[in-house]
């Protein structure tokens, strides 16, 4: 996955404005307490930080996106 797909994936969840908040300021259990600005700048590979947020945010996910 490229970061333009995530980051539309993102945007499609979470509206455009929220998503680059949840971004920033989300911290996930799942990135090892990581925002996902953090693990992205860490060179964390970015299909494991996507499945990290349908892991966090699995009632906003839809099926088609995981």
């Amino acid at each position: 996955m490229r970061r333009t797909d995530f980051f539309e994936r993102l945007r499609e969840v979470f509206g455009p404005a929220y998503a680059s908040s949840v971004a920033a300021d989300q911290v996930l259990p799942q990135l090892g307490g990581r925002t996902i600005d953090s693990a992205l700048a860490d060179g964390e590979e970015v299909h494991l930080i996507w499945r990290a947020v349908c892991d966090h945010y699995a009632e906003r996910v839809p099926a088609r996106l995981r």
